[in-house]
C-alpha cells in the first residue's frame, strides 16, 4: 500500500486547513477543502489562500487530478472553480450534495435556474467508491451527522474526515444544521475508529482547546479512540446524543454560514449576477 504526501496550509481567519495529497511516486495530486478569502463586511473576495496552493504545486511540478470536498462548508468559502481554472483537475464531493442541495434552494430560495441534481460537480462519491491519484487508491466512506453529504476520504495510511472529528482535546462537530443528526455522528464516528489505529487522521479544523497554544491539523485512529473528550473509547451512544444536543444548543451559527453556504452548494461558483450584472448574497431573516 502506497502511503501519500500530506501537506497543509491553514486560513486561520475561518480555522480551515486545507490539504494537497501527493503520489509519493509520480507527481500526481489531488486538493481537498480549499479556502477562498472572503471580506464580509466589504463583500469581497480574494485567492490568496488558493495562491499559495497554486504556488506549491507549481513549485514541486505536481498535476493535479482532483479537487475534492469533504462536505458543504457553513464556515468558509471553497476555492474549488478557482483551482480547477488554474490547475485543471476533477471535482468531487458526496452524492448526498443533493439532499442539501435541496435544504438550502429552498431556504435561500434560489428559483428554478439552481440545479438541485449536484451537476455542478465532475463527480458524486458514494460509500465504498474508489478512485485514483496516481498510482494512490482512495476510498471513500460516507459518515454523515454533521451534514447529509459528509464524506471521508481514505489514502493509504490517511483519511481526511472533514468537520467529523476535531482533536482529541476539542472532541466532535456539531449537528444543529438543517440535515444534522447526533445520532448519525456517531455512528458515522465510530466507522472511522474502525480504520487501523495508525491512520494518520487529517482534520478540516482545529479551534485550539483551553490551554493548548498551538494550532493542530492532525491526529490518529488511536489517539481518537483513547482520547476523544466525546466520543472516546466508553461512551455510548445515548451519552454522546445528549452531550451532543445540548451542546448545539449553547452554539452561534458560524459567521460565514450566510455566504458559505450559497456559494458552496453550487461547487464554490457565486450565484447568478442580477440584471444591473452584480452579484449578491441572500440574509434569509430569522431563518437559522
Amino acid at each position: 500500500m502506497r502511503n501519500p504526501i500530506v501537506t497543509h496550509f491553514f486560513d486561520e481567519p475561518t480555522n480551515t486547513f486545507s490539504y494537497i495529497v501527493q503520489d509519493p511516486n509520480s507527481n500526481a495530486c489531488a486538493i481537498i477543502d480549499s479556502v477562498l478569502d472572503f471580506d464580509y463586511a466589504a463583500g469581497r473576495t480574494n485567492a490568496r489562500s488558493a495562491d499559495a496552493i497554486i504556488d506549491h504545486i507549481q513549485r514541486e511540478k505536481l498535476s493535479v487530478e482532483w479537487v475534492l470536498e469533504t462536505h458543504v462548508h457553513a464556515d468558509h468559502l471553497s476555492a474549488a472553480p478557482y483551482l480547477h481554472e488554474k490547475l485543471g483537475g476533477r471535482t468531487g464531493i458526496g452524492a448526498k450534495i443533493r439532499e442539501v442541495q435541496e435544504t438550502f434552494g429552498k431556504a435561500f430560495n434560489a428559483g428554478s435556474e439552481f440545479s438541485r441534481d449536484g451537476s455542478q460537480f465532475d463527480r458524486l462519491f458514494e460509500e465504498g467508491d474508489t478512485f485514483a491519484i496516481g498510482g494512490l487508491e482512495a476510498r471513500v466512506l460516507h459518515t454523515p451527522g454533521h451534514t447529509p453529504a459528509c464524506l471521508t476520504y481514505v489514502i493509504g495510511d490517511a483519511a481526511f474526515v472533514g468537520d467529523t472529528l476535531f482533536m482529541p482535546d476539542y472532541g466532535t462537530a456539531r449537528c444543529d444544521f438543517p440535515g444534522g443528526n447526533a445520532r448519525t455522528l456517531y455512528r458515522s464516528i465510530h466507522k472511522v475508529l474502525a480504520l487501523p489505529g495508525e491512520t494518520r487522521l487529517f482534520l478540516c479544523h482545529d479551534y485550539k482547546a483551553p490551554g493548548r497554544e498551538e494550532y493542530q491539523h492532525q491526529s490518529s485512529v488511536s489517539e481518537q479512540r483513547t482520547n476523544n473528550v466525546h466520543v472516546h473509547e466508553g461512551v455510548d451512544e445515548n451519552a454522546f446524543v445528549k452531550m451532543r444536543t445540548e451542546r448545539d444548543a449553547t452554539l452561534n451559527m458560524p459567521r460565514l454560514i450566510i455566504p458559505s453556504v450559497q456559494i458552496n452548494m453550487r461547487a464554490g461558483r457565486l450565484p447568478p449576477a442580477e440584471d444591473n450584472d452584480q452579484v449578491y448574497i441572500k440574509v434569509p431573516i430569522n431563518l437559522f
